[in-house]
């Protein structure tokens, strides 16, 4: 009985030391100090230490639930009635997300190898993303030269305007993505786009901007 009764205090502990990281990344960025953490989960920082030993665990932990964010989203989409709905739909969903979380919105971009759970999930999405792409030219509604690595470039853009907007205007990025959309989207006047970076190179550049330092190879 003793037993179970640690673990599931230990498990109580993670779950607060999680939640507590997922807060004060969001509002701080991935460097605040795990001291923070602990003091936020109601925890000693060598509770936090048992837990996870350094702070890529926690990030990781912490990215891990980010990421069901994404995964929820990217379901949505694939059950949205037609392939437009769905790619927008996941669009905007993806930039909310960042809107709202400056620490984790590029989890996409993280990279940990020593969770090979994280790191299959993290592909599976950008492979579910890429079939929405697919979905929606096949559908005739997404312009032909739209590519993957086009929503990194968006999520660029978007990091630009909220940290130029975040006080004064915080629902100015909806308008960026609104008129982003209508780019994306088919039509008799669709101009031609220049050639988009390749997947490696929009793979180091998100890794730039996310803090983080390259840990492993790009989504194939």
């Amino acid at each position: 009985m003793e037993s179970n009764t640690l673990r599931a205090d230990a498990a109580r502990n993670r779950e607060r030391i999680v939640s507590a990281a997922c807060e004060l990344f969001a509002e701080r960025g991935l460097d605040v100090p795990l001291e923070e953490v602990a003091g936020r989960a109601g925890v000693g920082i060598a509770t936090l230490y048992r837990r996870f030993p350094t702070r890529d665990d926690l990030t990781a932990a912490a990215a891990s639930a980010k990421i069901e964010q994404y995964e929820h989203a990217l379901r949505e989409a694939q059950a949205a009635p037609d392939a437009w709905t769905g790619f927008s739909g996941y669009v905007t969903a993806v930039c909310a997300m960042q809107a709202a979380d400056g620490g984790l919105a590029d989890v996409l971009t993280m990279s940990f190898p020593g969770s090979r759970e994280f790191e299959q999930r993290r592909i599976a999405l950008h492979r579910g993303f890429t079939e929405l792409v697919a979905a929606a030219k096949a559908e005739g509604t997404l312009r032909e030269d739209y590519v993957a690595e086009d929503l990194p470039l968006l999520l660029m853009a978007n990091a630009g305007v909220l940290r130029g907007t975040a006080e004064a205007a915080p629902k100015a990025w909806q308008r960026l993505v609104g008129y982003l959309l209508q780019a994306f989207r088919a039509g008799d006047r669709a101009e031609p786009l220049p050639a988009p970076p390749t997947p490696r190179q929009t793979y180091r550049a998100m890794l730039r901007i996310s803090g983080c330092k390259g840990r492993s190879q790009p989504p194939q």
